[in-house]
């Protein structure tokens, strides 16, 4: 889950976010549609980093221009040109190529050398003065990890002391996974352009892009009229899914929750569930769990409504609940399984977590009513292959799982996505302090919370992710990430479900 107070984002960062392929597709309809020309486009970014730059490193007096062999390397022509009229010491360095430079390149590197700039070969020195340093070597088009003299400027780059602002991504990361797969820039800020890139906001995106910038370069209004293929959420958007309740609204109104899980010894996984249902708004929350744990969470919170899990009380629970969960605590034992089994004939709204979620992965089934939030591990297990795969592209193996399973898919991690059959998001919420036991328990009954209150299984999954990620970071920017528990959420999740006391 990204870091979202950690980078500090900017306020002006696209809701949208178009893979790199989707982005070319973009610029070549803005061009011919607005009557502009890539050019422009260009003169338009390179003007808008050379403008954050000034923003965040105003005292800087002396620039590294690092230029690649394509139109990333061309707006960091255009920066450099900026600067230096700006009485700025600029050292350019680019990388040779014996093809030609993109037409709108070759256009920013002659306005260079005609403004009266250098251009240097990159196995030049980097000035050890150099106080800030501009990439524009690598843009969005790489899919593989770094060739020489990339990889070796991209390193002696990251070695320097001065702050690195990123043109468009970082180079080295790849924009539609965010994925290093070789050398890749650590950047201070990362502007980029248009909209976001998917690869800027998961996978190992946060590890490099710093502050994320975004500058639309003149094109916002037409690019509300577009369909984005995978949407931005952060909590400014709450208020879409989240609105006041009625004033004569009562309990039943909220939904009738049942939860189950809670094998012996796992007690916890199933009450922080339990409780995050109750603080998210569920008008009932009844928890189906071992007998051993019935009077100690009657205990902890009188609230829910608590009973030993038999075939009986799961046979009544199908016929009185609204929505159901199961996985926290729940293991994998036939206690476990015979509850799974008899959830066949519940026809409603679920949430399946944890071992629930292994227990689907040994007999696969789809069931378009329910959300599956599996991490990288049990996304692994439900597509039977390694971890690594899952995080090598995240949307794809989100996307793989809801085909095969149906319903709604969270991916949980860096950048947690949500995935249905005909949208994608990414929840820009979260930080490095959810990395602890728990987390996932509340997540699912926040979710669990939202379904009961009858939000549609995907905006309850976007909603739910969005107010687990905020409320984290809010209490983390409050006490620091270390020590983080997933039940200081429960005071913070309040005012994220109520975006209109907020």
């Amino acid at each position: 889950m990204t870091g979202h107070y950690r980078k500090q984002f900017s306020s002006s960062l696209s809701y949208s976010a178009y893979p790199a392929d989707s982005v070319r597709r973009l610029e070549q309809r803005a061009v011919s549609e607005l009557g502009l020309s890539l050019y422009q486009l260009m003169e338009r970014a390179g003007y808008a980093a050379f403008q954050r730059a000034r923003q965040y490193f105003p005292t800087t007096r002396r620039w590294l221009v690092l230029c690649g062999h394509g139109n990333n390397g061309g707006d960091g022509y255009v920066v450099a040109r900026l600067a230096r009229q700006s009485g700025i010491q600029v050292t350019l360095i680019a990388v040779e190529h014996s093809k030609a430079l993109p037409y709108e390149a070759q256009q920013a590197q002659d306005a260079w050398v005609g403004a009266g700039g250098q251009i240097f070969g990159s196995t030049s020195d980097f000035p050890e003065d150099a106080d800030l340093i501009i990439d524009g070597l690598l843009g969005i088009g790489l899919n593989a990890a770094p060739r020489e003299p990339y990889a070796s400027l991209i390193l002696s780059a990251n070695a320097h002391p001065a702050p690195i602002l990123a043109l468009d991504i970082p180079s080295g990361l790849n924009a539609d996974t965010g994925q290093a797969a070789g050398a890749v820039i650590h950047a201070q800020h990362t502007q980029t352009f248009i909209v976001c890139k998917p690869g800027l906001l998961t996978g190992q995106a946060r590890d490099y892009v710093g502050k994320l910038h975004c500058d639309a370069l003149g094109l916002s209004d037409w690019l509300e009229k577009q369909n984005a293929p995978i949407a931005r959420l952060d909590a400014s958007l709450l208020n879409t899914w989240l609105h006041p309740r009625r004033p004569c609204s009562h309990k039943g109104d909220n939904g009738r929750l049942v939860l189950i899980g809670g094998d012996r010894g796992m007690a916890g996984a199933i009450r922080m569930a339990g409780e995050a249902a109750l603080r998210s708004g569920a008008g009932l929350v009844r928890v189906l769990t071992h007998i051993e744990h019935v009077s100690p969470l009657l205990t902890a919170r009188p609230e829910m409504m608590v009973q030993e899990l038999t075939d009986e009380s799961v046979n009544a629970a199908l016929d009185w609940a609204d929505v159901i969960v199961i996985g926290p605590g729940l293991g994998q034992s036939e206690w476990a399984l015979d509850a799974v089994k008899a959830l066949q004939r519940f026809d409603k709204p679920m949430l399946w977590d944890a071992d629930a979620l292994n227990l689907l992965a040994k007999s696969p089934n789809v069931n378009p009513l329910r959300v599956l939030t599996p991490h990288p591990g049990e996304a692994a297990r439900l597509l039977n292959c390694s971890v690594a795969d899952i995080e090598l592209d995240r949307v794809k193996a989100a996307t793989r799982i809801q085909q095969k399973m149906g319903g709604v898919v969270v991916l949980k991690g860096a950048g947690t996505l949500m995935v249905s059959e005909n949208k994608v998001s990414i929840a820009d919420v979260g930080n490095p302090g959810m990395g602890t036991g728990g987390m996932g328990d509340v997540l699912s009954g926040i979710i669990g919370g939202l379904l009961a209150q009858k939000l549609p299984l995907y905006d309850a999954a976007c909603a739910g992710c969005v107010v687990h990620g905020a409320a984290a970071d809010e209490i983390a920017k409050a006490f620091g990430e270390r020590g983080l528990l997933a039940t200081d959420l429960f005071v913070a999740i309040r005012r994220y479900v109520n975006p209109d006391w907020a």
